[in-house]
C-alpha cells in the first residue's frame, strides 16, 4: 500500500515547521537551510514516532541496529511498503542519531571516562508521517503511511506486537494525522523571522563541579574549552610525534566549547540558521536533550543503490571582499599539506565502501573542489560506489546498516588508518564526542538513505550546551595555525551564541 499524501497549499519554511512541533516527542529537521544545485534540494521534518531504539553505550562485537532490523523488516512483511514517484525521497521509516562512540561497536576503542552529557550512543525512531518539502519546486507535502503504535517484545519472541492492520484503519489513521500535522504547521506560519519564545521544561542544571577542567576561550566571555591553548598545541605536537614514528598519516584532534544555557533548543536552532546556513543543518530533540547542527558534511546517501559519500578535508577563513575570497579559494586549492590531507581521507573512505559495493564500482567524480560557506572555504570531495546485490542466496549483498557498519564513524572526522587514529584521540581528547562527528541519519521504508556528519554543532542538556571544532594533523602541520582554525570554524557557532544572549566577544 503507498502512503497517503496531500500537498500543502500554503508552503511554511522548515524553520516555521520547527517551531509548529516545538515540544514534541523525537522532533527531528532534516534542513536544506543553504540550497545549492546538487545539493539541498529537499528538507523534511518528522515527530513522535510509533516505536524507539536508544544504545546507552555500544558493546564490542554487537549489531546495534539488529532491533530495528528485524521490527523494520516485520512492518514491512505487515504493511508492503511502497514509495510514491515524483515526491521527495524521504517518505517515511527510521531516523535518528549516531554518537561517535557507537564505533565501539566494531573496534576495541579505549572510550573516554569524562561523560557529563551522557546522551546515548544511537537513539533512532520509527516514523510514520514526515513533512517533506522540495525548495527547487517551493512545494511542500505532509506524507503518512497511517501505522499503529507497535509494542516491542523480548527479543526471544516474534519481537513485535501489530495491531489495527487493516487498509481501512491504515488509512483513517493517515488522513487524521495528516490533518493534525496541517493544523500545527498553520498555527504559527511566519514565526521563524524573530526569536519563538518555546516553551521548554524547567530543568535542573548539573553542577560545574561535575565538568571536566575548563579553560577561558581567548576572545570571548561565557565560553570555555576543555583545552587551555597550550595544551592544545602540545596535543598536536603529540600527534605529529605520532605521524613520525609511523602509527599513523593523519589524525582529527577536536577541543570542545561549553556555555550556559537555558535558551530552548529551538530558538538556538533559529539562531544558527540565521547567521550559518548549511546544507546538510539538523534539529532532534528527546527527552530532555537536543542536537542543533549547521552541518556542511554529507557522511553517506544511498540512492537507488548508489553510495555517495562527501569528505570535508582543508579549511580556510573567508577574508573580506570579493578578491580576497578568491584569493583564499587559490590558496586553499593550490595548498600541497591541505591536498594531501584530503586525499588521504578518499583513499581511507574508497576502502571504506568497498568492504559492502560491488568490485570495480568505486569511483571519485570530485576531487578536491573548494566549497564557500557563511566563515570558511573547504576542500570537498565525492566518492561514489554501487552496493552488492547478491542475485541468489549465495551471493553477497549489502544494504545501508552493512554500510554503516563499514564506514562508521567517518573517516573525515578520525583519520588514517582510522582504528589507530581513533585509538590516539581517545588518548588525547580530555571528554567524549557524543554526538559530534556521528550523524544525524534517516533510512526510508524503501533503503532510500541520507545522513550528515554532526560538525558544527550544538549538544543541549540541563542547562548547558557544548560544541566541538578540531581539524586534521598531518606530518606538515604548525600547532599554532591547527588551534587558529579550530576557532575559524567555531566563529559561526559563536555568532549563534553571541544571537542568542549567551555569549559576547571581548574587546579587543
Amino acid at each position: 500500500m503507498v502512503p497517503v499524501v496531500e500537498e500543502l497549499t500554503t508552503v511554511p519554511s522548515p524553520a516555521d515547521a520547527l517551531c509548529a512541533f516545538a515540544g514534541s516527542c523525537g522532533l527531528m529537521l532534516f534542513d536544506s537551510a543553504l540550497q545549492r544545485d546538487r545539493l539541498g534540494r529537499y528538507s523534511f521534518l518528522t515527530a513522535n514516532p510509533i516505536t524507539t531504539f536508544e544504545i546507552q553505550r555500544a558493546t564490542f562485537a554487537s549489531n546495534p541496529f539488529a532491533a530495528v532490523q528485524k521490527t523494520v523488516a516485520q512492518l514491512s512483511d505487515h504493511f508492503q511498503f511502497s514509495r510514491l514517484p515524483d515526491l521527495p525521497p524521504f517518505q517515511g521509516g527510521v531516523a535518528g542519531m549516531l554518537s561517535y562512540e557507537l564505533g565501539g561497536s566494531w573496534e576495541r576503542i579505549p572510550r573516554i571516562r569524562t561523560d557529563e552529557f551522557e546522551l546515548p550512543d544511537a537513539w533512532f525512531g520509527i516514523y510514520d508521517w514526515v513533512v517533506a518539502w522540495d525548495h527547487q519546486q517551493n512545494r511542500a507535502w505532509v506524507i503518512a503511511h497511517g501505522l499503529p503504535k507497535i509494542d516491542l517484545q523480548d527479543s526471544d519472541t516474534e519481537g513485535l506486537s501489530v495491531r489495527d492492520a487493516a487498509p481501512g484503519e491504515r488509512f483513517d489513521r493517515a488522513t487524521t494525522r495528516i490533518r493534525e500535522v496541517t493544523v500545527t504547521l498553520n498555527s504559527v506560519s511566519g514565526r521563524s523571522n524573530g526569536v519563538v519564545s518555546s516553551v521548554v521544561r524547567s530543568v535542573e542544571r548539573f553542577p560545574e563541579a561535575d565538568l571536566a577542567p575548563q579553560h577561558c576561550l581567548p576572545g570571548w566571555e561565557g565560553v570555555t574549552s576543555d583545552f587551555s591553548r597550550d595544551r592544545y598545541l602540545t596535543a598536536v605536537e603529540r600527534v605529529i610525534e605520532y605521524i613520525h614514528a609511523g602509527d599513523i598519516f593523519q589524525a582529527n584532534l577536536s577541543q570542545r566549547l561549553l556555555a550556559r544555557c537555558d535558551l530552548p533548543p529551538v530558538d538556538l536552532y533559529s539562531s544558527l540558521r540565521s547567521c550559518n546556513a548549511a546544507p546538510f543543518a539538523g534539529f532532534l530533540a528527546h527527552d530532555d536533550w537536543a542536537i542543533v547542527s549547521a552541518s556542511p558534511e554529507r557522511f553517506l546517501r544511498v540512492e537507488n543503490g548508489v553510495v555517495e559519500t562527501r569528505p570535508i578535508k582543508g579549511t580556510r577563513k573567508r577574508r573580506t571582499g570579493p578578491e580576497a575570497d578568491l584569493f583564499t579559494r587559490d590558496e586553499l586549492r593550490q595548498s600541497e599539506k591541505d591536498v594531501a590531507e584530503n586525499v588521504m581521507i578518499v583513499d581511507l573512505l574508497r576502502n571504506d565502501l568497498s568492504r559492502v559495493c560491488e568490485p570495480g564500482s568505486i569511483s571519485v567524480p570530485e576531487l578536491c573542489v573548494v566549497e564557500t560557506y557563511e566563515t570558511v572555504q573547504h576542500l570537498v570531495s565525492e566518492i561514489r560506489g554501487t552496493l552488492q546485490h547478491g542475485e541468489n542466496s549465495d551471493e553477497k549483498s549489502s544494504d545501508i546498516w552493512a554500510l554503516l557498519a563499514a564506514s562508521f564513524p567517518g573517516g573525515s572526522i578520525t583519520g588514517a588508518p582510522k582504528v589507530r587514529a581513533m585509538e590516539i584521540i581517545s588518548e588525547l581528547e580530555p571528554t567524549v564526542r557524543g554526538p559530534y562527528c556521528g550523524s544525524l541519519f534517516y533510512s526510508g521504508f524503501d533503503g532510500t538513505f541520507d545522513s550528515s556528519i554532526l560538525i558544527r554543532s550544538f549538544v543541549c542538556r540541563r542547562g548547558w550546551v557544548q560544541c566541538r571544532v578540531g581539524g586534521g594533523i598531518v606530518a606538515q602541520s604548525d600547532p599554532v595555525a591547527e588551534y587558529e582554525e579550530t576557532l575559524h570554524k567555531a566563529e559561526g557557532m559563536l555568532r549563534a551564541l553571541q544571537r542568542s544572549g549567551l555569549c559576547q566577544p571581548l574587546a579587543k
